[in-house]
């Protein structure tokens, strides 16, 4: 089954059982998905909606930050419920363990110096390995403690 047909089908599990907050967490990310198909004119893939979704989970952190430095504690409840709920849908994410293994093979096969002039060969082909399972900013920050 497609992302998109399990998202419906649990959109539609939600409404029944009258969960609110998984209702809406759904159908914006469902909105989403369209949204980028109605601007693009092509049908996403599993791969394309994995983009979105995480893309959906990046905004919903970034904002979670700035609430808990406002004190909005409601906010921040609901925000992390509503990544839970799109995590459900992401690939396993890497732990920070195995995201440096992947960084230091990388840097093997690449024959990559562990020197700052290599930060962005280094960053290219490590997110292109993790795509979809490891925030960016994770690998970003490994990477920057490799290369030291």
């Amino acid at each position: 089954m497609s992302i998109k047909d399990q998202l419906l089908l649990d959109f539609k599990e939600s409404m029944k059982a009258h969960n609110g907050v998984r209702k809406n967490t759904i159908n914006l990310a469902r909105a989403a998905i369209k949204q980028y198909e109605v601007d693009n004119r092509k049908e996403l893939d599993d791969q394309g909606i994995i983009e979105i979704l995480t893309k959906q989970v990046k905004m919903r952190k970034d904002a979670l930050s700035d609430f808990e430095k406002a004190g909005r504690t409601d906010l921040s409840e609901s925000y992390n419920e509503e990544i839970k709920i799109l995590m459900e849908y992401l690939p396993a994410q890497l732990t920070q363990a195995e995201i440096f293994e992947i960084i230091k093979q990388t840097a093997e096969d690449l024959k990559i110096e562990a020197d700052r002039k290599n930060f962005g060969k280094l960053i290219g082909a490590v997110m292109g390995r993790v795509k979809g399972r490891a925030d960016g900013g994770d690998v970003k920050k490994q990477i920057e403690d490799f290369l030291k």
